[in-house]
């Protein structure tokens, strides 16, 4: 077995045991420990506060590399849908870094939690995080507004959260804090066991990613 040596996108080169089969080299995926995960995108962060556009890698290369040997993302973003939002730019990732699940006020139901099982199982992500931010309509709806229609499941799932929290804040706080919660019940994640989740606050004016408990 070789190995190789490619540059990420902070500068460090990354080692990546290779195969040499009938010639092609086969890059063999290392999944990144929960801790590792975490640290890898909090200097992403730190890297997006100054940035003008998003240096992770889009390479025609990668998109090679990620259609032949399939992907291989170091966590789960769970977080919302809002266009100001964009995690693979708060984070500084590029093509197959993060596996993103998007969704109006970052709630769960069924199908969120079907893509956090299988990206954790199939994948071999050990991080999960769950993404709220200020200024959140579908927190503000809940909080202020009584909307019908398919968005009433939406903001029906942020009033679990948030009772009678009427701080915007506040309340996207215990948002994510309940949907970490619902991940780690309904999946059955005991402490040490499986993927580690925690939640964090996006602040949309600033682009600090705030991780809560940590």
């Amino acid at each position: 077995m070789d190995t190789d040596r490619s540059v990420g996108v902070c500068g460090c080169r990354a080692v990546m045991p290779v195969t040499i089969h009938n010639g092609r080299k086969i890059m063999h995926k290392e999944n990144l420990s929960a801790s590792e995960a975490l640290k890898k995108l909090k200097e992403g962060n730190q890297r997006y506060l100054s940035a003008t556009s998003n240096p992770g890698d889009v390479s025609p290369a990668i998109r090679h590399e990620t259609c032949e040997n399939g992907q291989s993302p170091y966590a789960i973003v769970i977080t919302c849908s809002d266009s100001r939002v964009i995690p693979e730019s708060i984070f500084t990732a590029g093509i197959g870094e993060l596996f993103v699940i998007r969704v109006a006020g970052n709630v769960m139901d069924k199908h969120q939690l079907g893509s956090v099982e299988y990206a954790a199982g199939h994948l071999g992500c050990n991080l999960v995080v769950v993404l709220g931010h200020d200024h959140c309509g579908a927190v503000d709806a809940a909080i202020n507004h009584k909307p019908g229609g398919y968005v009433k499941y939406i903001t029906d799932e942020i009033l679990r959260a948030i009772g009678s929290e009427k701080d915007p804040l506040r309340a996207s706080c215990l948002n994510v804090e309940r949907a970490v919660s619902v991940i780690k019940e309904s999946l059955d994640i005991k402490e040490g066991e499986g993927p580690a989740v925690c939640g964090a606050v996006y602040h949309i004016n600033s682009g600090e990613v705030e991780f809560l408990d940590q």
